[in-house]
Formats: structure tokens, C-alpha cells, sequence
């Protein structure tokens, strides 16, 4: 079994065939098909290493499963002795993606 590490969404993910990823959304649908900057390929126990300078191109695919809202996070603003407090939330958009090959 092959494992990657991927970058997207200016993070880096390891991940192997057959797994799914939250990642940050992306402007696709569910049932398109995905391909990620490759940094590193790599079999199960860690021989035949392929490092890239600076990457490997588009070696993984995958298939958008479906995107959705994260849980809230709650944002809480305070100023001691002022009587200010004020709180915001943010509910960031994550696109489920099942890792479909390696190459």
C-alpha cells in the first residue's frame, strides 16, 4: 500500500488509497473527480521513497464526496474594566474527498 503527502489549501495531508479526507472546500461537486500537488510518494514501510523538488505534479487522484459546515467555533472579544465583550462564530466549509489512487 502506497502512502502520499499531498498539499491543498496551503496545508499538507498524508494519506493513502482508499481514505477519506476532510479538506478546505473546494469549488466542485459531489462525484467529480480531484487531483492534488504530489510533495512525497512512499510504499507502507517506508522504502522506495520518491521526494519532490519541490513536488512530484499530480500523482494523486480522488473523488469529491460531498462538502459541508464544520461544527462552531465561538470568537470572543473582551476588554477588561470597559463593559465590552462582544462573541462571532465561524462554521468553516470542509469538502469530504475519497483518495481513489496513487501513482
Amino acid at each position: 500500500m502506497k502512502i502520499a503527502i499531498i498539499k491543498t489549501g496551503g496545508k499538507q495531508y498524508k494519506v493513502k488509497e482508499g481514505q477519506v479526507v476532510k479538506i478546505e472546500k473546494l469549488e466542485l461537486e459531489g462525484g467529480s473527480a480531484v487531483s492534488f500537488d504530489t510533495l512525497l510518494v512512499a510504499d507502507g514501510n517506508g522504502e522506495n521513497v520518491e521526494v519532490g523538488t519541490p513536488t512530484l505534479g499530480e500523482r494523486v487522484t480522488g473523488e469529491v464526496i460531498k462538502t459541508e459546515k464544520q461544527d462552531k467555533v465561538l470568537v470572543v472579544k473582551y476588554k477588561n474594566k470597559t463593559r465590552y465583550k462582544k462573541t462571532t462564530g465561524h462554521r468553516q466549509k470542509m469538502t469530504s474527498v475519497m483518495i481513489q489512487k496513487i501513482a
